[in-house]
């Protein structure tokens, strides 16, 4: 379970990957405080931490900082992001569209291993679109962490496999 600080920190991460354009901080803090989800020192601790980090770029113009997640920030969003509720994913996307600013569609890659009934593992890794299951599949994971590496990998390779599918089937 993360903690508040954690979430602050992904909530921030999750407005900025799903906005097209960079959100400046009053855009940032209005979300977040409007919702009292923390204070305004909390959030700026958190947004600093976040930019030293390498995980968002700051950038300045006519004395209104504007963020825009890095390539970092958005692996680190997607090992983490389940830790926000759906709630509050869907609290921030009606934000992004009542603001004006264009929410990003998403293509979301879920994966996840469990234990089977024989003691073995399997990973399902699924490929959904505009809330549209593309690929749902189930493989048997010879271990542990072959059952992480391959829920790990999976964001990253989802395009390829996908391919490499349909070029088979059709």
């Amino acid at each position: 379970m993360a903690t508040p600080f954690t979430i602050y920190k992904l909530i921030v991460l999750y407005m900025l990957d799903n906005s097209e354009a960079p959100l400046t901080n009053s855009q940032i803090s209005e979300f977040i405080l409007d919702r009292e989800y923390t204070n305004y020192f909390h959030l700026q601790q958190a947004v600093s931490e976040l930019v030293e980090a390498d995980l968002l770029e700051m950038q300045v113009t006519a004395n209104t900082s504007y963020y825009r997640i890095t390539s970092e920030g958005r692996t680190t969003l997607s090992y983490f992001e389940d830790e926000l509720s759906a709630d509050i994913r869907k609290e921030v996307n009606d934000y992004l569209k009542t603001k004006g600013c264009k929410a990003v569609e998403r293509i979301l890659t879920p994966a996840d291993y469990y234990t089977t009934d024989q003691g073995g593992y399997s990973v399902r890794c699924q490929l959904i679109e505009k809330n549209t299951s593309l690929v749902d599949l189930t493989i048997a994971a010879p271990n542990l962490e072959a059952a992480k590496s391959m829920c790990r990998r999976w964001p990253e390779k989802y395009q390829d496999i996908y391919g490499k599918i349909m070029e088979e089937l059709l």
